[in-house]
């Protein structure tokens, strides 16, 4: 392969010499793994959760297992793309490998619900930097203008983990026992660990520069306040309690806090120079508006076809399988058009559009709508999604300097998380409030009292229940999903305009198929 020039805004011309492309596919295939790794793991704990509780005990601090877990990976996100960008890429990732597999092991040992909490959260610190090294490596790795079939690739992993997922967590557990659920990362740890140490080589960095501890830190507790918020806000505590309200002001002083001091840091952990791109910033709230839907869809979909649709809760990987498969076919496709073409911005656009209407849709879903409809409908969403998926990091990382790769890295990838997380907590308190009006419409006091505790029934409680009450539950559902989905659809509307302002400027790098240039055009 020739050489190829990595630019920036604002930065000087460098040419930077590409591995052989036998080198590039065996690093992809290890970061293949890695991301399996991380996106894997909580969709195999998911099932686990009944046997672990019966085995550990402590029912009342169960949701901490996944809490613990997302809260260390969110706020540990930013400061490995950072690491990275000091010390090098390729420790950072290989340290981050290690601690993932030190916190799988520790996990699959825990003796009570205690300890396996903690070690989810070390498992969490070392999860947040495999998301980011991925994307980082790639970014250094392979000019822009091919990035985007590797991308595609990993989108198509992450869609095999969201459907494998469970069924491996379901069968592992079922036969081998709940602490191989923790067990089975570390033979594809080893494997990712040992590929990415013997193939892997990038330039090594010489740095005087330190991490921004204070800005960290106040990074750290702002992600964990709203975090937290959006986990505990409806379920642990009602939304205009005090220590939602503490939360709130907690995590907007520590944010306000952590601008102040990345203005005056000698190395920013989130340099606010990024910002200033308009392609990097109208990314940022694209992806987190694309975490917002896609996650809150994610919990929907299964409840619905669940309760309304009679789907056993078994195979819920499988009731999302038209989403995702949609998602994983055009993410392929997208990033191949983008290596040929150079051209990107149609897909953020019809991303968007796509999101919107697939939305839409699933918000006329009612009590009578097949599963060949609703399978239909989310592969309408599953398009627009896979449009969007890998180009907005893509996009991210071509509008900042090559030194700020791994911080618009993990930038972007912490914007999805908290899209994620904000979408679940909004989305499901529209659900809620609605299946609660709705129960107490239909059924009176009896259909207040079944949703009293939690407006999400389990099949066991579902089958419980008189015709009369079940009926009046499922259309319930039926106008919760319908509330959170358009608001869904909202949020993929003002993804379509930030997609519209969105400036195409050119791919870094030679397109694969167009003989090799001594090298390629950068940004203006």
């Amino acid at each position: 392969m020739a050489s190829a020039v990595a630019v920036g805004p604002g930065s000087k011309e460098r040419a930077v010499e590409e591995p052989p492309r036998r080198s590039v596919r065996v690093v992809i295939f290890a970061l293949m793994v890695a991301i399996l790794l991380a996106m894997l793991d909580n969709m195999i704990v998911s099932p686990a959760m009944p046997t672990i509780v019966g085995d550990l005990g402590g029912l009342e601090h169960l949701s901490w297992v996944v809490t613990g877990y997302t809260l260390a990976t969110a706020a540990s996100t930013p400061i490995w793309g950072k690491l990275g960008d000091l010390y090098g890429r390729k420790g950072a990732f290989l340290t981050s490998i290690v601690i993932f597999l030190v916190g799988s092991a520790l996990s699959g040992l825990a003796q009570d619900m205690g300890q396996l909490i903690a070690f989810r959260a070390v498992q969490g610190l070392g999860a947040g930097g495999l998301m980011v090294g991925v994307m980082a490596i790639i970014g250094e790795l392979v000019p822009p203008r091919e990035r985007g079939k590797y991308m595609g690739m990993m989108t198509g992993v992450m869609a095999v983990a969201m459907i494998g997922g469970p069924l491996v967590g379901g069968t592992l557990t079922d036969h081998l026992g709940w602490r191989w659920a923790f067990y089975i990362n570390l033979p594809l740890g080893v494997v990712a660990l040992f590929m990415v140490s013997a193939v892997l080589h990038l330039p090594k960095k010489q740095t005087t520069g330190r991490i921004d501890y204070l800005g960290a830190a106040l990074l750290t507790v702002g992600i964990t306040s709203f975090v937290l918020v959006t986990t505990w806000g409806g379920t642990e505590y009602a939304w205009g309690s005090a220590v939602i309200m503490e939360l709130i002001g907690l995590g907007a002083a520590a944010l306000v806090g952590f601008y102040f001091v990345q203005q005056k840091a000698a190395e920013p952990l989130m340099p606010l120079r990024i910002f200033r791109s308009r392609n990097f910033t109208l990314m940022s709230v694209i992806s987190f508006l694309t975490g917002f839907v896609m996650f809150g869809a994610m919990l929907f979909l299964p409840l619905y076809q669940q309760a309304v649709q009679g789907a056993s809760a078994t195979n819920s990987g499988l009731l999302l399988m038209p989403m995702l498969l949609a998602m994983m076919a055009v993410s392929n496709v997208a990033g191949r058009v983008t290596t040929s073409t150079g051209k990107y911005k149609i897909f953020p656009v019809a991303g968007s559009v796509l999101m919107a209407v697939g939305l839409f849709l699933l918000a006329q879903m009612d009590t009578g709508t097949s599963r060949l409809t609703s399978g239909i409908y989310m592969a309408v969403l599953g398009a627009g999604m896979g449009c969007l998926m890998q180009i907005t990091m893509l996009v991210a990382q071509n509008s900042v300097e090559m030194k700020d790769m791994g911080v618009a890295s993990s930038s972007a990838t912490l914007f999805r998380t908290l899209g994620s997380s904000f979408g679940v907590a909004v989305m499901g308190a529209l659900f809620n409030n609605r299946v609660h009006e709705e129960m107490a419409e239909r059924a009176g006091a009896a259909g207040g009292k079944v949703t009293e505790q939690s407006a999400q029934l389990d099949a066991a409680s579902l089958a419980k229940l008189p015709d009369a009450v079940r009926d009046a539950y499922q259309h319930a559902v039926s106008s919760g999903t319908h509330a959170a989905f358009v608001l869904g659809s909202v949020m993929a509307v003002a993804a379509l305009l930030a997609a519209v302002f969105v400036r195409e400027t050119p791919l870094r790098g030679a397109a694969p198929a167009a003989p090799a240039p001594s090298a390629a055009s950068g940004d203006k």
